[in-house]
């Protein structure tokens, strides 16, 4: 059996991961307000699957899960809100 603080390292490097890797793309999306290739059906569904993680992590107190949801959830709501106000340009 592996050892509880392992698995929870494991957990902690995978949110740091995943969370890090949607940070450039986040950085250069809010820097050149470009929002023109990104669906936002697809920002809207990713976005609502993030909270959903996020309430999730808060009902098993998970927090790898917590942090990496709160984090990814804002980076994308503003990506999402550049979005919507690029699209009534």
């Amino acid at each position: 059996m592996l050892d509880p603080q392992f698995i929870k390292l494991i957990g902690y490097a995978a949110a740091a991961l995943t969370t890090l890797s949607f940070v450039p793309q986040a950085v250069l999306t809010i820097r050149t307000q470009d929002t023109k290739s990104i669906s936002l059906g697809m920002y809207l569904m990713f976005f609502i699957g993030v909270l959903l993680w996020l309430l999730y992590g808060i009902y098993i107190k998970d927090t790898a899960v917590i942090a990496a949801n709160i984090v990814t959830a804002m980076l994308a709501f503003v990506i999402l809100a550049i979005k919507i106000v690029n699209i009534r340009r």
